[in-house]
């Protein structure tokens, strides 16, 4: 099968589409990656190459060894993603080591993958761990109203969990694990992937603050709505936030009690603190 045919790639650039529709993804701004199945690698096999020498992965991915990655290129537009897949995407292969990759498909024109290569592949390391192998996206859009909010709300996983879930019911069905935040820290770097993948222990989605969200799932389609879900939370907290007044009624921490005991999930108690009179956390703000 020719890779530019097959199913998961195909669905991989759906995604890049619909994050980019979204103005989630300016220039060059945000990543994706896949961990392929092995009956997709067997599929595409003979359309594989071997075009270079390994490169250093510049982090220690040890579970991953043997394991293929659909990734957009460094430096890529996702608006070009759809109209040339073979120059802005690429397959890469971890060695045995899980040290160093090489890539075996795609960046036609000579590209690499991702700068955050190594944030996507610790917290690939990570979900494949606690998920049993099930998870195999991990996505980084530039979210507009979560990246505003995280100018605005103390950088705690307790506040964005809670004022993101009160925004719309769906929320903690959604992502009842919460949300993991992350203050500002530099892009692409070997430090950033290991404050990630220390959260992914707990949590589906981060909020890396001033940047966007990283956000891992099993499917396409789970990985997106999860991004989705929680940057429309953003942008209808950010509305309620412009007004300058304070909520007149809100869901309850005893609503999201019933809501979990009604939809079979399991809520965290430390999300369901009582707000002071003005409607914080208590010695927070």
């Amino acid at each position: 099968m020719k890779v530019l045919e097959s199913r998961f790639l195909i669905d991989f650039v759906n995604m890049v589409q619909e994050g980019y529709e979204q103005g989630w993804h300016e220039r060059n701004g945000g990543n994706l990656t896949y961990r392929i199945k092995p009956h997709e690698v067997e599929a595409i096999k003979d359309r594989l190459y071997d075009r270079g020498e390994w490169t250093p992965i510049g982090a220690s991915v040890p579970d991953l060894a043997g394991e293929y990655f659909l990734v957009t290129g460094t430096g890529r537009y996702f608006r070009n993603v759809p109209i040339d897949p073979e120059v802005n995407l690429g397959i890469i292969v971890i060695d045995e080591t899980g040290e160093n990759y090489k890539v075996v498909w795609g960046y036609a024109d000579g590209g690499r993958p991702t700068s955050e290569l190594p944030s996507h592949l610790l917290n690939h390391q990570v979900k494949k761990r606690v998920t049993n192998g099930r998870h195999r996206i991990i996505y980084h859009a530039h979210t507009t109203n979560v990246i505003a909010l995280s100018f605005i709300l103390p950088l705690k996983d307790e506040i964005f969990t809670r004022e993101l879930w009160e925004m719309m019911t769906e929320c903690p069905v959604v992502f009842p694990e919460g949300i993991g935040v992350i203050e500002w820290m530099v892009p692409g770097g070997k430090e950033i992937g290991i404050r990630s993948s220390e959260l992914m222990e707990k949590y589906n989605v981060i909020v890396w603050a001033m940047h966007g969200m990283f956000a891992s799932g099993e499917t396409f389609d789970e990985t997106f709505g999860l991004m989705h879900t929680v940057e429309k939370a953003a942008e209808l907290l950010i509305k309620v936030m412009s007004t300058g007044n304070m909520k007149r009624q809100t869901i309850t921490p005893q609503d999201f009690r019933d809501l979990a005991k009604a939809f079979h999930i399991t809520l965290d108690e430390r999300f369901l603190y009582e707000k002071d009179e003005n409607g914080h956390m208590p010695g927070v703000y």
